[in-house]
């Protein structure tokens, strides 16, 4: 089994949480795969959430000519299985609340037009991203792209205030995994963690719910609880395969 590695970073990193905008906007702490399809639809020239809202503007939901897909990035990446690697010691990246202002006539009902605008942005974040070789078109192009150094759109990290570097791309072949111990973020089963982590370690558990798949009326997030640990699963998570005698997860 073969798949695409890349080293995914950034000074700065942005994945706007939907449930809190009144203070501040607050992040996810990781990529997450949504964002993670966005940033490689970027690279292969693939339409956004723009591109869909400009085709329907002004039509009803009930005309023939209406889309009611999917942005077409996640229509056409979102079958394939990526792997998220957190390169931090515990899969924590430090956070930051950035102020500025959006000054623009419209921006606010307040006198002067002026919105003061709160974002917490991750510091130097940086993944290993694997995405497994399905033998689609999809796959080709991103891999077509990421060796020629090329990117139809600019990719960033959640919003285009925080450009994105693509770094050591290489193809891996991947074997069986062994063991029990997942080196990347997985899906978190109800009976999962074990508790025992390598000898000479300090143990660690990061958890977060995440979005994991879009929902095709509206495309509001669906989530599920991800997981990056140093401590033993009781199973492996499906679709967890070897590379360099560590384990990743493919979700």
């Amino acid at each position: 089994m073969k798949a695409l590695s890349f080293t995914l970073s950034g000074k700065t990193a942005f994945f706007k949480k939907p449930d809190v905008n009144q203070y501040a906007y607050f992040t996810y702490n990781n990529i997450h795969k949504i964002a993670l399809f966005g940033t490689l639809g970027a690279i292969c020239g693939l339409g956004g959430y723009t591109q869909l809202h400009n085709i329907n503007r002004g039509k009803k939901p009930n005309q023939l000519d209406y889309d009611t897909g999917y942005p077409e990035f996640y229509e056409k990446l979102r079958y394939l299985k990526v792997s998220i690697i957190p390169l931090s010691t515990n899969g924590y990246f430090s956070k930051k609340i950035q102020v500025f202002n959006n000054s623009v006539g419209y921006a606010s009902k307040e006198e002067g037009g002026n919105l003061i605008v709160r974002e917490q942005w991750l510091e130097n974040p940086r993944w290993n991203i694997m995405i497994l070789d399905d033998e689609s078109e999809q796959y080709k192009c991103i891999k077509d792209f990421l060796f020629g150094s090329k990117s139809i759109f600019s990719p960033y990290l959640g919003k285009n205030d925080h450009p994105a570097t693509i770094e050591n791309i290489e193809e891996i072949v991947l074997g069986d995994a062994t063991g029990y111990y997942v080196h990347s973020l997985f899906i978190k089963d109800s009976e999962t963690i074990d508790g025992f982590q390598p000898e000479g370690e300090l143990p660690y558990l990061f958890q977060e719910v995440s979005p994991y798949t879009l929902q095709k009326e509206y495309h509001f997030y669906e989530y599920e609880t991800l997981i990056f640990t140093n401590m033993e699963v009781d199973t492996l998570p499906k679709d967890t395969y070897s590379y360099e005698n560590r384990n990743y997860s493919f979700i």
